[in-house]
């Protein structure tokens, strides 16, 4: 599929001298437009032009979790996603979780749990323990799930299904006890 055909996602791209374009993403709710090199990922984008750290580059290879961003609603792994194929999408960084000066719930609970050692990880687990408590609420089964469990409606969230769920993310300190628990205090 054609990118610069009208009607499919990133129509509204404008090329520059063939190895960039000019898009807009809405960036913690907020629209922001830039012209990138067709080579910039999501995570460089955030990190390097727009100033927001909390996404970490990690493994760079989608393998370790700490650049999880949500990605309309959805949690990516944000090394892996080029910006340029995003255009009109909407990210949400950790930054953007708060309301105002109220933190998120999953973000007051890994600070209740003590859900983190370094920190290292931890914006990229707080936003992928967001992206997949919808996920669950949207019904989405994981590796986990019982045979035979009702489809369509939340899933059940207990500490076996947290944990596969959050499995893409990884913490060298080992503080998965309480990442689970945090995310137990807040799951439905």
């Amino acid at each position: 599929m054609d990118p610069y055909k009208a009607g499919s996602r990133g129509a509204g791209l404008r090329r520059d001298a063939g190895t960039s374009s000019t898009l807009t993403l809405y960036v913690n709710g907020t629209a922001t437009t830039l012209t990138l090199d067709h080579r910039t990922t999501v995570l460089d984008m955030l990190r390097e032009h727009l100033g927001l750290t909390g996404a970490k580059k990690g493994c760079d290879h989608g393998q370790c979790g700490a650049c999880t961003v949500i990605v309309d609603g959805r949690r990516a792994n944000s090394c892996l996603l080029l910006a340029v194929a995003h255009d009109g999408a909407a990210v949400t960084t950790v930054e953007g979780l708060a309301e105002g000066d109220r933190p998120h719930p999953v973000q007051r609970a890994f600070v209740e749990r003590d859900a983190l050692q370094c920190g290292y990880c931890t914006p990229g687990q707080i936003c992928s323990a967001v992206g997949m408590l919808g996920e669950a609420a949207d019904g989405f089964p994981s590796h986990a799930t019982p045979r035979g469990a009702a489809h369509g409606g939340p899933a059940v969230l207990d500490a076996d299904e947290i944990r596969e769920r959050m499995s893409g993310n990884l913490c060298r300190c080992g503080a998965y006890p309480r990442i689970v628990q945090a995310i137990e205090d807040v799951a439905p």
